[in-house]
């Protein structure tokens, strides 16, 4: 099978979609299928080991590290894609690349699905303050139905998002498939030095977050309970990875706390080696998102054995269960830093919790998630072709009676 995917982002641009869109393809090229990315061309260069199509881009104002791809130069590329003979189309963003993967599928007559990776409903509200929230909500169900109409399929990474889409109206054919994990990219590394790189003393506790530094990932809250961690106890740090727009609001917040020394901005990391390390040399991972459809840094925190404490909210309740590598806190400042501070001085359960979370975490290996897609795929083109001959028989019915 070929399959031809479509996004808004890809590495070198750093996210959850990103690492999905990677898991899953490689996955596919083992078990002797074919891809091809439609991406956008950013100035750092980066390579795959499937075709990718880098499209001329420019960069969304209000979020500088996305781009925006040139719808033209997508169409243009149609003709060439109608010769390499492309059996499915998998969209896996909602911008352009929605717009340019439905117009493609209609130009090669095949199927299209996409993943439903984003909670527009609360995403809306978080950069667009100013509009009234009644009404954000009302264009967020709208906007997520109609794409959901253009599709032959939609894949959802959680249950919880997947029933949002189905209180929004949209009865398309789905399927929960979450991405899964390469569990051997996470195994121990004996030359880790990542606190001595990072000037960080051997013996300071790390709390860490992983991820999108954005404002609806909810780590203004993280930054609350840190400050009362601090109060209670002494020698820890919080180490933020990643970047994004909230970064200055987030640095002036920490300067305005007196904490600007103990918590720690350290940008995305290189994923084979610098995050493992950072995974690996903390003593907690935080998190508390509003919006997550998975939450795919929780399970690469527990492939690390490193405990986690997380609330639950849309797709992280499919991924958590409580014990198992982590403990499930209220989104109350006070609950959730009581939580960290007992683990924080129990060293024998947080032990306890990374064992649970990397037994855990062998049921989200990534061979048995891309067979799930496999077989999708397969029902989506065997309905599509089913639909399309039912229809030809009608129309040669119809020229009989007629």
């Amino acid at each position: 099978m070929h399959v031809l995917m479509l996004s808004d982002v890809y590495f070198p641009r750093v996210n959850g979609v990103s690492t999905s869109i990677k898991t899953f393809s490689q996955s596919f090229l083992q078990a002797g299928h074919q891809v091809t990315l439609i991406a956008p061309e950013y100035a750092q260069p980066y390579a795959e080991d499937f075709e990718i199509i880098r499209i001329p881009s420019w960069k969304v104002p209000f979020d500088p590290e996305d781009r925006l791809m040139s719808r033209r130069a997508i169409r243009l590329l149609i003709p060439g894609l109608q010769k390499k003979d492309i059996d499915m189309v998998h969209i896996q963003t909602p911008f352009v690349a929605h717009y340019a993967g439905v117009e493609i599928a209609r130009q090669l007559n095949v199927p299209v699905i996409t993943s439903y990776h984003t909670y527009f409903e609360a995403y809306f509200e978080k950069y667009l303050p100013w509009m009234p929230s009644g009404l954000l909500r009302k264009l967020a169900r709208n906007y997520s139905r109609k794409q959901c109409d253009q599709v032959d399929g939609i894949i959802s990474p959680s249950h919880q998002m997947l029933d949002k889409l189905r209180e929004y109206g949209s009865t398309t054919k789905a399927a929960v498939i979450p991405t899964g994990l390469v569990l051997d990219d996470f195994s121990k590394d004996p030359d880790n030095d990542f606190k001595k790189q990072h000037g960080i003393d051997r013996d300071s506790n790390i709390m860490l977050y992983v991820g999108r530094v954005a404002f609806e990932k909810n780590i203004e809250f993280l930054l609350d309970v840190f400050e009362r961690v601090c109060d209670r106890r002494p020698g820890v740090k919080l180490l933020i990875a990643g970047e994004g727009p909230a970064l200055p609001k987030l640095k002036a917040r920490a300067r305005a706390l007196g904490l600007e020394e103990d918590i720690l901005f350290v940008g995305y990391l290189e994923r084979k080696k610098e995050l493992i390390d950072c995974y690996q040399s903390s003593s907690l991972f935080v998190f508390a998102s509003e919006t997550e459809t998975q939450g795919l840094v929780l399970l690469e925190a527990m492939a690390c054995g490193l405990p986690v404490v997380s609330t639950v909210c849309m797709g992280t309740r499919d991924v958590l269960k409580e014990g198992e590598g982590c403990v499930i806190a209220s989104p109350t400042v006070r609950d959730f830093s009581d939580t960290v501070i007992g683990l924080l001085n129990d060293q024998s359960e947080r032990d306890r919790l990374g064992r649970k979370g990397l037994e855990y975490v062998g049921n989200w290996a990534t061979d048995a998630k891309a067979a799930d897609m496999l077989d999708f795929y397969a029902e989506v083109i065997l309905v599509k072709k089913h639909t399309e001959e039912l229809a030809i028989g009608g129309f040669e019915q119809n020229l009989q009676d007629g």
